[in-house]
């Protein structure tokens, strides 16, 4: 019952806290940071009520190191988010072009494709790649490890999908709604839980994809949508099928990159000349064909 219920109830959480918040005019930003809490609170119960994988569960130590990230994570988007709101006031339209049930799903559909291309660009692009690989450092995928990121990465990625999605025009209330919906997906698809969608994987991103997408085998390592797929079949990069499990999750050649618990040696990694640069074609994370 509870893997059947788990992904519409997230999706009920959006539709409720959206309503409530312009219905009161509450503050964006704060609702958005509880809701994030409460999300994350929901699907660790879950992860332990209803495990994909137990061995994949956070240690006591490893719950301390994400907490740090989690700090890094929320600095970037905030940094992004600063920068946007910025940008914004000087050259976004004025008025948003169409009413609230037209910008809803549009802005969803541009936010999810910009989305795409800069987390595609991140496996593709050598000096992104230095950036965003930290994300891939951990063996396992749960929703803790969700938060593990390079400030850096945070900053450009949010910052990249956000400015679209203002200077084309949309209003608040549509980007606080689509950033409830991309929220709730970015730790759903990294929740170690049994939960399958079935036909729904071909419009939706879930945990049954994303763990392909941190798979050590580079062939099936494609998706690259966090909360919609269809970018994906458009784009080639869809591998799942019913049943396909990654044998293992992380790097393919772990050495690149310092480990998860080496957090100065990672912030300053990018910055680095030579060394473990993991610029190297085999660990840039694309699949094949």
């Amino acid at each position: 019952m509870l893997s059947r219920v788990a992904y519409p109830v997230m999706l009920l959480g959006i539709v409720a806290t959206f309503v409530l918040t312009t219905r009161h005019g509450w503050d964006t930003g704060q609702i958005t940071f509880i809701f994030q809490l409460a999300l994350t609170a929901y699907l660790v119960a879950l992860e332990y009520l209803i495990p994909h994988d137990r061995s994949w569960q956070p240690s006591r130590r490893e719950w301390g190191l994400y907490g740090v990230y989690y700090v890094l994570t929320v600095i970037g988007g905030a940094l992004g988010q600063a920068l946007v709101l910025r940008l914004v006031g000087v050259i976004a339209p004025p008025h948003p072009a169409l009413p609230l049930w037209g910008e809803l799903p549009l802005a969803l559909l541009l936010g999810s494709l910009a989305g795409y291309i800069v987390h595609r660009l991140g496996h593709t692009l050598p000096w992104l790649w230095r950036l965003h690989g930290v994300h891939h450092v951990p063996d396992k995928v749960n929703v803790g490890n969700n938060g593990v990121n390079h400030v850096a990465d945070v900053f450009i990625s949010q910052g990249f999908t956000q400015l679209a999605l203002a200077l084309i025009g949309f209003s608040e209330r549509a980007v606080f709604g689509v950033g409830l919906f991309v929220v709730v997906q970015g730790y759903f698809v990294h929740a170690n839980i049994r939960v399958r969608l079935g036909v729904l994987n071909h419009v939706f991103a879930s945990p049954e994809l994303h763990r392909l997408h941190h798979s050590t085998d580079l062939s099936e390592a494609g998706h690259f949508g966090t909360d919609l797929s269809i970018w994906d079949r458009a784009f080639s990069s869809f591998t799942w099928h019913p049943g396909r499990e990654p044998v293992a999750v992380g790097l393919s050649d772990p050495g690149t990159f310092p480990g998860t618990g080496a957090i100065v040696a990672t912030l300053i990694h990018p910055l680095r000349r030579t060394g473990r640069g993991g610029e190297r074609a085999g660990e840039n994370r694309e699949p094949a064909g």
